[in-house]
């Protein structure tokens, strides 16, 4: 599931869904069937209804949260850079999205959550969207492997005139790909409101 903004699709959480999948392994008790007399899984009279399966077939069990014949998940690197400013109430972050391989991502969600509540009212671009007081989810697209960078600027204005923000930058959503480097893409910034440009 996910968020939509005027037809977007934001993907927040695969990983969540995929922790909630669980793997059971059936009890098997070897031979039961057959003492009782009865063909393997059929009821037996004064028998247990615990869900407990009589089974002459050994079942192999897997570990416990592993998906028995899951293909491996293919990898890439996300990188995500640019620069956060702030001056005369407005926040000016530019982020420079990128795919460093192997393989291609369907698409990518990138979350900022500021340290101080966002004014309620702000302009955002088409492909970004609020999610709560302080945080904006911005959709990146797809993003080949080593081809060019997505950009995206955001023009926001803080609640209560702080004197600086600390802007934190992660990725929510990487297309279901095992990211082999997730520290190029998990960023904090500390930026007064002097109107410099910080880097990330």
């Amino acid at each position: 599931m996910g968020l939509t903004r005027r037809g977007l699709l934001m993907p927040l959480s695969a990983a969540a869904m995929a922790a909630a999948m669980t793997v059971l392994v059936t009890a098997v008790v070897p031979g039961a069937a057959a003492s009782a007399g009865t063909s393997p899984g059929a009821p037996t009279s004064g028998a247990p209804t615990s869900g407990v399966l009589a089974s002459a077939a050994s079942v192999p069990e897997a570990p416990v949260g592993e998906v028995v014949g899951a293909a491996p998940l293919p990898e890439a690197d996300l990188s995500h850079h640019g620069y956060v400013s702030f001056s005369n109430g407005h926040i000016a972050i530019r982020i420079r999205s990128e795919n460093l391989g192997p393989s291609d991502v369907t698409a990518s969600t990138v979350r900022l959550r500021f340290s101080a509540p966002l004014a309620v009212t702000q302009e955002l671009p088409y492909d970004c969207l609020r999610s709560g007081k302080a945080t904006v989810l911005c959709e990146t697209g797809g993003l080949r492997s080593g081809g060019g960078a997505r950009q995206t600027a955001l023009d926001l204005r803080p609640a209560g005139g702080p004197d600086e923000v600390i802007v934190r930058l992660d990725t929510v959503w990487n297309g279901g790909v095992r990211d082999t480097d997730p520290k190029n893409n998990v960023h904090q910034v500390l930026a007064p409101a002097t109107g410099d440009a910080y880097a990330f």
